[in-house]
């Protein structure tokens, strides 16, 4: 089995970290997809958009604030 793909979303504003993450999960269809932010509200957008395809979400964050949403498909 392959490494995830990662997409590093940090500093970013929104929209474009939940864009980017769309972006994303339609071009690999399947599999798994791990989404680095430290905005909450970031955080909530891609978890919405992975679940709005079909993609199962797990959320964890780091002692210094990143969230980590790993999406699986």
């Amino acid at each position: 089995m392959s490494d995830p793909k990662t997409i590093d979303a940090r500093g970013l504003s929104c929209p474009e970290p939940a864009m980017l993450t769309r972006k994303a999960l339609l071009a690999l269809g399947s599999g798994t997809l791990v989404v680095l932010t430290d905005s909450y509200t970031s955080c909530t957008n891609i978890e919405r958009t992975g679940k709005l395809a079909g993609w199962k979400a797990e959320i964890t964050q780091d002692a210094d604030e990143t969230h980590h949403i790993t999406l699986t498909k």
